[in-house]
């Protein structure tokens, strides 16, 4: 069995923490609520040999010089663009992240949000709730029918892909943009999905689900002209990364009617949103809660666990980032 201490940065499900126990490691959680604040997450890691922390934790060049015990760390996410890789590689330190596993709850929840845009469940669940609802009206809360529309899958890789295989119960038309340029030959085999340029995705798309990681290349990627060219009825989800989207553009186009809707569950700044963004009955926005189902969570706390364990035994760990180091 490994011997050494692991560090979470905060509190995750338990069978993560009782696998780590199980095999012998002392389990120390920073915080049970939420992210640690910067200094004491460098005082925690001062002795860890192992480090299990969240896409809220800046895991950089001060972070590993931190932790000179430090055998590997582990992102509690399954994006990692919190995490400096290249830094990382060069102290030979491994990291890793929890692809697949989240996969279908984050994927569900971009058609929750996609839905509850469309058909205005949330403002007409205010009203009805307000006790001021007069009555059923033939021209109250006019929605977007779903079915048979064209569907917009920008990032087309586990969840993008996961999300579109979703659509064919309502018989949508799938277009979708893939960060490699290389096609998803399962999406064009399975639904006759087309992949298409970004440009001809906004104009053509219906809905548009961003699934895309966040790089040099996709930041802002939904900009002012973005918006321009997306259809007036178009409606916006993303449930990848805050800042695909330039979130101060975005509520102009909300509030200029260049697009219809959108729904959010990531922000360019989290937590905080851009303003204006709250006051508009245009957009759903929920508190990054994409993989926030018990089995994801579950398993995402399982895998960062086994990916720790392998690190401190000096073994590759099963979704390694930088594979090379070992």
């Amino acid at each position: 069995m490994p011997n050494g201490k692991v560090f979470c940065t905060s509190g995750i499900p338990d069978k993560g923490l009782e696998l780590l126990r199980s095999r012998g490691l002392d389990v120390v959680v920073g915080n049970q609520s939420g992210p640690l604040a910067r200094e004491q997450l460098l005082g925690g890691i001062a002795d860890a040999d192992g480090v299990i922390g969240l896409l809220s934790d800046r895991i950089d060049s001060e972070f590993f010089a931190g932790a000179p015990k430090l055998r590997g760390y582990a992102n509690y996410a399954v994006g990692f663009d919190n995490i400096d890789v290249v830094e990382a590689t060069r102290r030979s330190i491994p990291v890793s992240n929890t692809p697949d596993v989240l996969t279908i709850a984050t994927a569900e929840l971009a058609w929750a949000l996609l839905f509850a845009v469309a058909r205005h469940v949330v403002p007409s669940d205010r009203e009805m709730r307000s006790g001021t609802w007069p009555g059923w009206q033939p021209l109250q809360y006019l929605g977007e029918q779903v079915s048979g529309k064209v569907l917009g899958i920008v990032g087309a890789g586990r969840i993008g892909e996961a999300m579109a295989c979703m659509s064919a119960g309502f018989g949508m038309k799938v277009v979708y943009t893939t960060g490699s340029g290389r096609p998803n030959e399962r999406l064009e085999r399975k639904l006759d999905a087309r992949q298409v340029s970004f440009a001809e995705l906004l104009e053509v798309s219906d809905f548009i689900s961003i699934h895309a990681p966040l790089n040099d290349a996709t930041k802002h990627l939904f900009d002012e002209e973005a918006f321009k060219l997306m259809k007036s009825s178009a409606i916006l989800v993303n449930t990848g990364r805050g800042p695909v989207i330039d979130e101060e553009a975005l509520v102009r186009a909300l509030q200029a009617g260049d697009i219809r809707g959108a729904g959010l569950d990531v922000f360019e700044r989290e937590p905080a949103m851009a303003k204006g963004l709250a006051q508009l009955d245009n957009v759903v926005v929920t508190t990054h809660i994409g993989s926030a189902t018990s089995k994801a969570r579950n398993d995402m706390s399982v895998l960062a666990a086994e990916n720790v364990i392998a690190m401190i035994e000096g073994r590759k760990p099963p979704t390694c980032l930088n594979p090379e180091v070992l």
